[in-house]
């Protein structure tokens, strides 16, 4: 759900008292402060980060509300990793902990359209009777027809170097 991906600006980051690597941040969402209990090492006051809040669905499972060696965690500060991004595309700076951004956003806009992953997705399953598909002439026929839109004809030149010995 996407209303459940929001911009949240951490106001308050301390060590948890019973552990070496946990977190307790207060995160600004916009409508509430949440409670959340993060992990990562690069959390800190004052950045702005998306948060995951409860009944977020994201590839490992739905967010819930849950404790987390005696406190009260109401959603996941996120990493790009958890949110579908292959790690190959992550700065280095990101690959070991969550993402925050760089630049001032607004506190509670979408997630997704933040990092300019809201971008609508035609996900196509090829059968083997379907050669056409491996083209993206074929795909276009595809569409046009899926969506019922004229199909504009490609538009290019075909440009020759000519060589001095060549005769016409």
């Amino acid at each position: 759900n996407a209303t459940n991906l929001v911009i949240g600006k951490i106001l308050e980051c301390t060590d948890h008292p019973d552990s070496d690597h946990l977190h307790l941040c207060k995160v600004d969402v916009g409508d509430k402060v949440l409670d959340i209990v993060c992990g990562a090492p690069n959390v800190a006051q004052g950045q702005y980060v998306i948060i995951a809040k409860i009944g977020c669905e994201l590839d490992g499972g739905t967010i819930k509300k849950s404790k987390i060696r005696g406190y009260e965690s109401c959603g996941m500060v996120c990493s790009l990793q958890e949110l579908g991004i292959e790690k190959k595309y992550v700065e280095e700076k990101f690959s070991q902990g969550i993402y925050y951004f760089e630049d001032k956003v607004e506190i509670g806009m979408n997630g997704a359209e933040a990092l300019n992953l809201n971008d609508p997705v035609i996900e196509l399953g090829l059968t083997p009777n379907r050669g056409d598909m491996l083209s993206m002439l074929g795909v276009a026929y595809e569409m046009s027809a899926v969506f019922n839109r004229p199909l504009k004809p490609l538009a290019f030149e075909i440009q020759r170097k000519l060589d001095e010995k060549q005769e016409f």
